[in-house]
């Protein structure tokens, strides 16, 4: 019998670190929400939807959604240079597909919606955790969403694969090496909005990654909706 992973800190291999959300966290924006798994934190406003400048940049049959994200200069061990990187240019489009499937732009022609999205502290996993905020922050600002969606990693070490991956387990270079595949969802859905690989996979597996990777979004959503009901009763 083969002998299990055994994950640096203690978890199962389909368990993710302790998740906490708070919806409401920055006063002067339209929505707000807070995510984190572990020592990952994402805080993501939502300002809009407003008109859109330049004019001619305006479509008459759409709004716009406009996702900025950042992964601030003290959020890493080794500090960030300030600033946009060709990285946070990369993560800031693939958090716009990743949502724009459940929004309805075309209530707001000609208008923008603003969301930004800033790591305040990163153990990876700091794309999911993102969409994870800016998704409860679009609900939060009264966007119309046909659902909320839900985002994870699953990583593959070795031969083994685990959900929502550590830095640690990012840098993991034992076997075949580490693979971090970032999945996103629609929560009450089979629908997939986002599957992003860094490193390699074997194509006959995916199917399990897109399974497990459903199942910790179950978890998510329930994270998600707890935070957002606890507004609407207060």
């Amino acid at each position: 019998m083969a002998k299990e992973h055994k994950r640096p800190d203690g978890r199962g291999l389909t368990e993710l670190r302790p998740m906490t959300a708070k919806v409401g966290v920055i006063p002067n924006a339209d929505g707000s929400a807070m995510f984190a798994f572990g020592n990952t934190v994402a805080i993501a406003a939502v300002y809009g939807p407003r008109q859109l400048h330049p004019q001619h940049m305006q479509d008459p049959a759409s709004g716009v959604l406009r996702v900025n994200y950042d992964l601030l200069s003290f959020s890493v061990y080794d500090r960030k240079k300030p600033g946009p990187s060709r990285r946070s240019q990369e993560i800031s489009k693939v958090t716009e597909w990743a949502l724009s499937p459940v929004i309805d732009l075309a209530a707001f022609p000609s208008t923008v919606i603003d969301v930004q999205i800033y790591i305040i502290q990163a153990d990876a996993g700091t794309r999911t955790a993102g969409i994870n905020a800016a998704s409860m922050a679009l609900a939060h600002a009264g966007i119309p969403m046909r659902d909320l969606i839900c985002s994870v990693a699953v990583g593959k070490q070795d031969k083994a694969l685990v959900v929502d991956l550590t830095k640690e387990e990012e840098d993991f270079e034992e076997g075949e090496g580490a693979t971090d595949f970032a999945v996103a969802k629609v929560a009450n859905s089979d629908e997939f909005t986002l599957l992003q690989l860094d490193g390699k996979i074997q194509p006959e597996i995916v199917k399990e990654v897109t399974r497990i990777g459903a199942e910790a979004c179950k978890k998510i959503y329930e994270v998600q909706k707890k935070a957002l009901k606890e507004v609407i009763e207060k």
